[in-house]
């Protein structure tokens, strides 16, 4: 829950504060110097809840664990985890190096440089790895019947829009912080429920 709300907040923040259209306007970096900074310092929390996040699903698994699809589960999940941090590191870059270092500031082509890495990071390859991340566990879900069919089937469909039309709007990221947060709420209820049935035996 964390993680969503953390990584929502970041990431609405780096939208509003970086323009999507790579053109040569580099007036953002003056203009997004502290949505970007405040972004830059919640993403690390952030990626320690999505760890514990991680953490969770596969205590859940427990001695059901497919290794293959564990391993890709966790793998997505780690490599997600580490472009995200490179894509908001270069947006922090950008912004410390243009206010620290005013005499001299950047070149424009160099923060349309930035840019533009730091958005093919974040939007293509990272959001492809959440979506590995998600079919993979949907798998698992499926395997060890841990979650309802219907979970597991509506994680196939969010996946598939994450890999194949992320690149037509940028607000299509917030999907997976959405479905993080609603499976962790559910774990939660699943995880009272039982304590619950527990304790009236």
């Amino acid at each position: 829950i964390l993680f969503a709300l953390l990584f929502a907040v970041s990431l609405v923040l780096v939208r509003l504060a970086i323009p999507a259209d790579l053109s040569s306007d580099a007036s953002w970096v003056e203009s997004g110097t502290r949505q970007v900074t405040l972004a830059a310092s919640l993403m690390p929390l952030a990626g320690i809840a999505f760890l514990w996040f991680v953490g969770v699903i596969r205590d859940r698994i427990g001695e059901l664990e497919d290794r293959f699809v564990s391993t890709v589960f966790l793998g997505s999940s780690l490599l997600f985890l580490a472009m995200v941090f490179t894509s908001m590191a270069i947006a922090g870059g950008l912004v410390t190096s243009s206010t620290n270092y005013s005499e001299k500031p950047l070149a424009e082509d160099v923060i349309v440089f930035g840019r533009a890495v730091m958005l093919q990071i974040s939007n293509v390859y990272a959001l492809r790895m959440a979506g590995v991340c998600m079919i993979s566990l949907a798998t698992i879900w499926l395997r060890t019947r841990l979650m309802p069919p219907w979970l597991a089937g509506s994680t196939y469909l969010l996946a598939l829009l994450l890999l194949l039309v992320v690149n037509l709007s940028l607000w299509v990221t917030l999907i997976f912080p959405a479905w993080v947060f609603f499976i962790s709420v559910l774990i939660l209820i699943m995880n009272f429920r039982q304590t619950h049935a527990a304790v009236a035996r």
